[in-house]
Order: C-alpha cells, then structure tokens, then sequence
C-alpha cells in the first residue's frame, strides 16, 4: 500500500538556505534536500482506490495562489531534548485557509488524517531520544529570513521508507486558482 501525504514543494534556493543551519547536534537526523517539504495533510497507507479518490479530491480544492517565507526555527519537544527542528513559514492564514479545504474534502470522503492538529512548518531534523540542546540554534536562527516564494499548487507525494530515510516522490501536481 502507498504511504501518501499532501503537500507544498520549496525552492531550490531556499532548501540550499535551510540546509545551512545543518551543524553536530547529538542524535539529529538532518533532511536531506529532497526530503525538505511542508506537508498540508497526512494520509499515510492507502488502499490503491483511495489513491484515486485522493487525486480527485484534491483536483476539486480551490484557492487562489499566495507568497510564503521560510523565517526562523523552532522545535517540537523541549529545546533541551527536541523531537524535530523546523522552519517556520508565513503569513500563516492563506496556507491554513489552503490546508483547511484540502482537509475537509478529504475528511468529508472519509480519509482519516494522521496530522489531524496543523502546525505550519518546514522539518530540519529529527532527533532520537537523549539528543542534544537546539537552544541555541533556535536563538542563532530566531530573525533569520531564509526565502519566500510564491504557491501555485499542491502535489501528493508518495513516502518510500529508504535508508537515509524516506524518499519522496511526487506523483501530481494540482494547481491553485479560485
């Protein structure tokens, strides 16, 4: 079964960016550049009908197109013991307006999401148990501006665990345009 998540690509330049604050952190995973993305909805395995009924779903979302800039880090967990390093991303009201649609169709069509609580962010890292402090990084990182870029459509990627984590594969791109 497909393992299938909704989301936004980024700019080569900005990934370049991002990738920048890359440094030793005890137990960091860091994302490689082709695995930096902002995921809107997380389906997880899919039966291979329910990939049909996600494109279709998907092909129906409205909105108009609208600019995004990578800003500043942050984590989830404790800066002391994080779980993920991100980037941040606004203004945050367009790309939740996008991701609410996107969501709704998909939760009306019966798909479970397993990201049901929208964070906007752009994973850096991954951490394993006893990692390393992030504060600092965090402060080092707090103003700065890494990009922004203008959102012209969504693409469903496909998640292939591999052995420098997943790899991601874009199998279609939607549009936006209201």
């Amino acid at each position: 079964m497909p393992r299938l998540f909704f989301g936004l690509e980024i700019p080569e330049s900005i990934k370049t960016s991002l990738l920048k604050v890359k440094t030793d952190i005890k137990g960091a995973r860091w994302q490689s550049k082709t695995q930096l993305h902002l995921t809107l909805a997380f389906l997880g395995e899919v039966e291979a009908e329910q990939v049909i009924q996600a494109r279709d779903n998907a092909r129906k979302v409205t909105h108009t197109p609208f600019k995004l800039e990578a800003a500043g880090l942050g984590c989830f967990g404790k800066e002391e013991s994080p779980k993920i390093l991100w980037a941040g991303v606004s203004p945050e009201a367009e790309l939740r307006g996008l991701q609410r649609t996107l969501a709704q169709r998909l939760i009306n069509d019966g798909f479970t999401l397993q990201n049901p609580s929208f964070k906007p962010h752009i994973t850096l890292s991954r951490f394993r148990d006893g990692a390393g402090s992030v504060a600092g990084l965090i402060e080092r990182y707090r103003s700065t501006r890494f990009g922004s870029w203008s959102v012209q459509d969504l693409a469903l990627f496909e998640s292939t665990p591999g052995q420098s984590g997943s790899v991601y594969t874009v199998l279609e791109r939607y549009p936006l345009n209201a």
